[in-house]
């Protein structure tokens, strides 16, 4: 066994223990040593080809974050949570982006950037002239998910509760925190905080088909 491999037991308690939090306590706050590591979920989250098409907006202004309950279908997650996170995709692939990238993997690996020029026409060929090149916006987005599952893992595991939000005005979201200046635009957004003591959600049963209808082993 991996020597910092939890227990069965411990990663099972914490996905049950999860739920998609409806009412957050506003005067709990994560501590920044844990934020910290969950910052660390979301940059070390795999994505394709390894590329991070990604952005990772961490709102903590309370006036920032009061200007997306309107558009965020009147929920109030965004304002009442500790740390509220916007994940973002790139919406176009650049030459730049994959030298950028090219230049990152051999500034971290300690070899020349000239040793990855054949991995650089893969990418050119793939991402941005080829067929990933063409649905750039929808590849990353599904990175954005991977990320997101990762983090809310994480949290979970750290005891700190979590909100998925897809329920919100992706175009007024990019507006408000002046995504498509930067070539991005917002997917998905999760809430981290926790949980009120009063949220009845928090009580109910996990609802979850059994696993003769979602696993087929063959």
């Amino acid at each position: 066994m991996h020597p910092t491999a939890i227990s069965h037991d411990t990663l099972l308690a914490a996905l049950n223990w999860r739920y998609a939090t409806k009412k957050f306590d506003p005067a709990q706050k994560i501590a920044d040593a844990t934020w910290a590591v969950l910052e660390q979920a979301l940059i070390l989250t795999p994505t394709s080809y390894g590329m991070q098409p990604l952005k990772f907006l961490v709102l903590t202004d309370p006036a920032l974050r009061a200007q997306l309950v309107p558009v965020s279908w009147g929920q109030t997650q965004p304002v009442d949570c500790s740390h509220y996170v916007v994940l973002a995709a790139r919406a176009q692939n650049t030459e730049a982006d994959v030298a950028h990238y090219l230049a990152r993997m051999a500034e971290v690996r300690g070899m020349p950037v000239e040793a990855l020029a054949g991995f650089g026409k893969v990418l050119l060929g793939d991402v941005v002239h080829g067929p990933r090149g063409q649905m750039a916006l929808e590849w990353a987005a599904r990175q954005s998910y991977i990320a997101l599952g990762n983090f809310m893992t994480a949290a979970a595991l750290l005891g700190v509760d979590t909100c998925p939000m897809e329920g919100f005005e992706p175009a007024k979201y990019d507006e408000i925190l002046g995504l498509p200046a930067q070539g991005f635009r917002a997917v998905v957004a999760c809430a981290a905080g926790y949980r009120a003591d009063d949220d009845k959600y928090a009580a109910l049963p996990k609802v979850r088909f059994p696993a003769s209808e979602l696993i087929e082993r063959r």
